[in-house]
């Protein structure tokens, strides 16, 4: 792992807002070609540092590299080298399909026939032909999704952010969402992602896990489930939350 290209590199990451530290001396490192997942909490940190990572939020210290490039001096760079995908999918309803390829391939700084070749193979990779001039809002949710994630990847970004990406949608979309996360990760392309489901955890390459703006594990989900004797990711953070409790009460 050590000798794969770092395309991440954060180092004493501290993020405060006045007297309240969001982000205590976050250190870690993601590869490229990486399914990294960031877990934790509601108000745990992960939004602050995923702010940070994509060039929105200064650090208030630490050094933060994204894709080659520092936080600090060069956001901008950061911006146009990843891809972002929230977990309200970021499109714009009263667009249809095609604009809204377009608008999105147009913002990553695609020129005119580039956006034409990927508007027509999104198209036709998504099955999606008979739907190319409906609005937005006239997609099914499981469509809706796979749309999104190909967006925030057509420009073939460096790393792609995915913000709880599958919440809402059924097990069925789920794994099909993964498998195109998966193709994403063998074309070189890290894949950084948040979420609630414990049982997706168990899809990372590797699982980083926040608590109270710390980072309390990181590791294989199968080594964090040996450390902790655990059958499931479930029980690894079920685990690591109940540890941490404790030992703020004490």
């Amino acid at each position: 792992m050590e000798n794969r290209e770092k395309v991440i590199i954060v180092r004493d990451l501290v993020k405060d807002f006045g007297g309240f530290r969001a982000n205590d001396h976050l250190t870690f490192d993601v590869y490229k070609g990486e399914v990294f997942g960031f877990l934790g909490a509601n108000g745990a940190g992960k939004t602050t540092a995923i702010k940070i990572l994509c060039g929105l939020l200064k650090p208030t210290s630490g050094q933060v590299r994204v894709a080659g490039f520092d936080v600090y001096k060069q956001s901008n760079l950061i911006k146009k080298n990843i891809g972002y995908m929230s977990q309200k999918f970021s499109l714009y309803e009263d667009l249809t399909v095609s604009e809204n390829i377009s608008f999105y391939a147009g913002i990553y700084g695609l020129g005119f026939r580039e956006i034409k070749k990927k508007r027509m193979e999104l198209i036709q990779k998504l099955g999606l032909e008979s739907y190319a001039g409906k609005l937005i809002k006239e997609l099914p949710l499981g469509w809706l999704q796979k749309l999104a994630f190909s967006i925030a990847i057509v420009h073939n970004p460096d790393i792609v952010f995915l913000d709880e990406p599958t919440s809402g949608v059924d097990p069925i979309t789920r794994r099909q969402f993964w498998m195109m996360i998966y193709e994403a990760a063998a074309n070189g392309i890290t894949v950084f992602v948040t979420t609630h489901y414990m049982d997706e955890a168990e899809y990372c390459d590797r699982v980083s896990i926040m608590a109270d703006g710390l980072i309390v594990a990181l590791d294989t989900p199968a080594n964090l489930k040996l450390s902790f004797r655990a059958k499931s990711m479930n029980e690894v953070f079920l685990e690591l939350v109940r540890n941490k409790n404790n030992s703020n009460q004490q």
